[in-house]
């Protein structure tokens, strides 16, 4: 019987079939593991995951609590086990808890895998369940602070804009305030009243995460930046004489109140929010490379940020003209940017270039207080050298000892900061703006403040700021 000889080819062929299967099999079994470690929670969680919200059917929603234990958000049930979301601070947190009607937002979404999971005792859930009983969900332990949050709200007053703390060091949020806000505890009777066409206000806005401003002054840490990175070795030679107005060819530019500074070196231009001297630094700036350092600071970028939030905008390309230019370097123009963003990059100058990632929840705990699920800080990565973080905190120092930062400026603790005035209509006061860290030297807590046509971000902002660092230290 004759059998023909085995064809290489075909061997060869059948082999490499044989490893690409394996292959794809062995890829599979590896995103398989890695979507149930990593990806998984991101998945059902997902605000557009309706499955999720049949957990609560067997699963009583658990409650949101602050960092000291204090309870931000419970389920009441009542007699005829009816469930009731129960805010207990009222509108005090509204925009960073959230609420759970109409959807969900704040840390009601962001946690709102864990508040239905349940790490109960086995043998009283098991219990709970052939009993036709709820089992009681996960508690989230935040970060956050009763009384530095309750600080910034009576700071804040019953003026428009937001307020935000954190450590600079780790990404916590510590504070979290934006006004006008509302009642969740109300929500469902005021619904159609916040929502309305005629309602102005925008009190379901978090202004602190996705309200978005003119910088104002505020930027000239950007443009500053951009300065010194472009004349390493010129910058402390710059000079300028201020008369309160700047005027290039056809443009005006002038001081807040057009006050007249007269000789200023960059430092001192910085500390006294020089307009004059800015704008005319800006017309020496490489456009390009601007546009590329904005980048880095996250503008026009995703924020390391996982509740709702806006972008912040830089517009001003390479073909932007002079009157772009001048207003740009003095954050006017088209520029915009949010509070939450303004907080982040201060973080990172205190930190000594690097961002950490803003984060709300600190662990998740079982209904016996047993810690399930805990999280860290984390690293977003370098938004500067730490050369150039330590000179810009020591221009920020300057705005406080000798500048417009004067209302933070204590004997108890070194503050540095800057203030800023941002125009955005004629015809309307400024909104105003305060950013800054202490203690300047080794710092633990970031206050970003904007107030909604405040004024000077100096007389306005910066006192706000001054009562959450004066609480924070006193402690």
């Amino acid at each position: 019987m004759n059998r023909k000889a085995p064809n290489p080819k075909a061997n060869k062929s059948i082999m490499i079939i044989t490893y690409g299967v394996v292959g794809i099999f062995v890829c599979l079994l590896g995103y398989m593991g890695y979507f149930l470690q990593v990806k998984s929670e991101t998945v059902i969680n997902n605000s557009y995951n309706a499955r999720l919200d049949r957990f609560s059917d067997r699963i009583l929603r658990g409650e949101i609590l602050s960092s000291d234990g204090r309870v931000l958000a419970e389920t009441l049930v009542g007699e005829d086990g009816s469930e009731t979301r129960n805010y207990p601070y009222g509108s005090l947190f509204a925009h960073v808890v959230g609420y759970s009607d109409y959807g969900k937002t704040g840390l009601e979404a962001l946690g709102n895998f864990y508040l239905l999971s349940s790490h109960m005792n086995l043998v009283e859930q098991t219990i709970n369940e052939l009993s036709g009983v709820k089992n009681i969900g996960d508690n989230v332990v935040t970060t956050l602070d009763v009384d530095l949050q309750q600080a910034a709200s009576e700071a804040l007053g019953d003026r428009k804009g937001a307020v935000v703390a954190m450590e600079p060091d780790t990404g916590k949020i510590l504070a979290m305030v934006s006004k006008p806000g509302f009642n969740p505890n109300t929500l469902r009777a005021d619904w159609e009243a916040l929502i309305s066409g005629d309602n102005k206000e925008a009190q379901l806005l978090n202004r602190a995460t996705q309200g978005v401003y003119p910088p104002g002054s505020t930027f000239k840490m950007v443009t500053a930046l951009a300065y010194m990175r472009e004349y390493p070795t010129d910058w402390q030679d710059f000079t300028f004489d201020c008369d309160g107005t700047f005027e290039w060819k056809d443009y005006k530019i002038s001081c807040y109140h057009e006050n007249v500074h007269g000789t200023q070196n960059l430092e001192e231009a910085f500390a006294n929010s020089c307009n004059g001297a800015f704008a005319s630094l800006g017309l020496e700036l490489n456009l390009n490379k601007m546009m590329d350092l904005t980048g880095q600071l996250l503008f026009n970028r995703e924020l390391p940020l996982a509740i709702a939030y806006s972008k912040s905008s830089y517009a001003m390309g390479s073909g932007a003209d002079d009157w772009e230019r001048l207003q740009t370097s003095i954050g006017q123009g088209n520029t915009q940017m949010t509070p939450i963003h303004n907080a982040i990059l201060t973080s990172a100058i205190a930190n000594g270039g690097v961002a950490m990632k803003p984060y709300l929840i600190d662990h998740v705990e079982s209904e016996a207080g047993e810690e399930v699920k805990k999280f860290l800080p984390s690293a977003y990565g370098s938004l500067m050298e730490p050369e150039e973080a330590d000179i810009l905190s020591g221009l920020m120092r300057k705005v406080v000892t000798d500048g417009t930062g004067s209302a933070v400026r204590t004997e108890d603790y070194a503050v540095a900061g800057k203030t800023g005035s941002a125009e955005f209509e004629t015809g309307k006061e400024s909104h105003a703006w305060f950013t800054g860290f202490a203690p300047a030297e080794d710092p633990r807590l970031v206050v970003t403040v904007i107030v909604e046509e405040g004024g000077a971000g100096g007389q306005v902002a910066a006192p706000i700021a001054r009562t959450l660092f004066d609480l924070y230290f006193s402690r």
